[in-house]
């Protein structure tokens, strides 16, 4: 059996990160109640209320109690990066917690730290993904998306050939 401890994205920090395209989307239009952005993005509701005080006490979103309540982006989306919400939710974006500059930890089996070529790679694993996850925004990817669907809704053009 192939095992890798390498990280991946959890359940929940792709919970999360749908959670925000979907407010994203709706940017500026008042909170959306959690009930309709599990619905829309088909996330458990618990795990999704469990999320979003998450992102509440991080100041990612905002909430509202009562009539006309629910949550909303606490700034504009193009000011959210994936990366911030990664880190959030699933902890440093490194592979290995001897290549993380925020959680540091040397490895266990680690023989000589300065001289580990898996170290060495993994930081700049953890680099790549960084210069990606930074730089994009939950703005940049709703766009993306939109623009997918605008591509896919184009009637494709017939030729004809004699």
């Amino acid at each position: 059996m192939i095992r890798s401890d390498l990280k991946t994205l959890s359940k929940r920090g792709k919970y999360a990160l749908r959670a925000l395209y979907c407010l994203g989307r709706e940017y500026g239009k008042g909170p959306i109640l959690i009930a309709t952005i599990a619905a829309t993005e088909q996330i458990p509701k618990k795990f999704l209320e469990l999320i979003l005080l998450q992102m509440r006490d991080r100041g990612i979103v905002a909430s509202k109690k009562g009539k006309g309540g629910g949550y909303a982006l606490a700034k504009p989306p193009e000011q959210i990066t994936l990366g911030s919400i990664i880190r959030i939710i699933d902890g440093p974006l490194a592979p290995l917690p001897c290549a993380s500059e925020t959680a540091f930890r040397k490895c266990d089996e680690c023989v000589d730290e300065k001289r580990c070529g898996t170290k060495l790679v993994m930081r700049q694993v953890r680099d790549a993904m960084s210069a990606i996850l930074d730089h994009t925004t939950i703005a940049d990817v709703n766009d993306t998306v939109n623009n997918v669907e605008e591509e896919m809704a184009e009637p494709e053009e017939l030729m004809y050939y004699i």
